[in-house]
């Protein structure tokens, strides 16, 4: 059980029970509960957004499977790679300290998924989904993009029932008080809710842009610009950093996003590849469209061919029959 207040508001202590519900010994978490539900969120936005860009309901479902499975996976990963030092076991036997080690990487109910890992992995199961069902990818990103951003908008919010990923001390009118474990009060930056709303922002900022985009693609990269810029700084006021030496990951990799998306961003409105261009996700490839093109053309000469000869042939018989009526 967590007590929280927010007392520059006015918000007397309540507390917050991570569990929501309890069955027997199995507790099902708010944490859980609110990530499944932005998930569910993020599938029926983009479901209704690929049907604007020529993406069936069926892809997008079988997008969002393999995504959210190995996205999962791609966050576990990364956090544990960053905290690997806190689960390898090295007190018993071998192969019990391997058993061990491994069951600790695989429990994510004590928590440890990193966004960042999710995100990336998720991009790199969805390009190749894309390959394999022939849909252009930046059109897919552009669609993936806000629904990502309602994910993370709403899975915040399970860090406020868990208390965890706040930021340092602060005096601020919004300041959020925790009762630490030997029941003093902390008054603390609820990053949590920081990032929610930036996230918030950057939805509505995406929903009036989308139809302006001028190619495709253009909406997920202002999502990597918009994020990363956010989540550096956010990055800066939090406790729980991931850290590679002295340096905050997520706020390197925060920074680096930012830099990488506002360039691309703008070097593709001068310079677009085929592939970017506003054209539906369903297409074929490029080379594709070219050859059905040619074809296309090929079977128009030969019509044209062929409506020639039936004029001249039929030319040939008014000429023979009014000669013919001559005689």
């Amino acid at each position: 059980m967590n007590t929280i207040s927010f007392p520059g508001l006015g918000i007397s202590p309540f507390k917050v029970d991570p569990t929501a519900i309890k069955i027997g010994g199995f507790g099902i978490q708010w944490y859980a509960i609110i990530i499944t539900f932005g998930m569910i969120l993020a599938f029926l936005y983009a479901k209704n957004r690929a049907k604007y860009e020529g993406i069936t309901g069926d892809d997008i479902y079988d997008v969002t499977i393999w995504c959210i499975l190995f996205g999962i996976i791609g966050a576990r990963l990364y956090y544990v790679i960053f905290k690997i030092d806190e689960y390898i076991v090295t007190e018993g036997t071998f192969w019990q300290n391997v058993k061990d080690t491994l069951l600790g990487i695989i429990n994510i109910r004590n928590g440890g998924l990193a966004i960042y890992g999710g995100i990336i992995v998720g991009v790199l199961v969805g390009y190749f989904i894309s390959k394999k069902k022939h849909i252009r990818f930046p059109v897919l990103a552009d669609v993936a993009a806000p629904a990502i951003m309602i994910g993370q908008i709403l899975g915040r919010w399970g860090n406020f029932f868990n208390a965890e990923a706040f930021g340092g001390e602060t005096s601020l009118p919004w300041r959020m008080g925790l009762m630490n474990a030997n029941g003093d009060w902390i008054h603390v930056h609820p990053t949590f809710l920081y990032e929610s709303l930036w996230n918030l922002v950057g939805f509505v900022l995406i929903a009036i842009f989308y139809k302006k985009k001028k190619y495709n693609g253009q909406v997920f990269l202002f999502y990597v610009s918009w994020y990363g810029l956010g989540r550096a700084f956010i990055e800066g006021l939090r406790t729980d950093s991931l850290y590679l030496g002295p340096l905050r990951v997520s706020q390197i990799l925060g920074l680096a996003a930012f830099a990488v998306g506002t360039v691309l961003f703008f070097y593709f409105m001068k310079k677009t590849p085929e592939i970017m261009k506003l054209v539906p996700a369903s297409v074929a490839e490029p080379s594709e469209v070219e050859a059905v093109e040619d074809t296309g053309s090929s079977k128009d000469d030969e019509d044209s061919e062929a409506n020639e000869d039936m004029t001249e042939n039929t030319t040939e018989t008014e000429s023979e029959n009014k000669d013919g009526e001559t005689d």
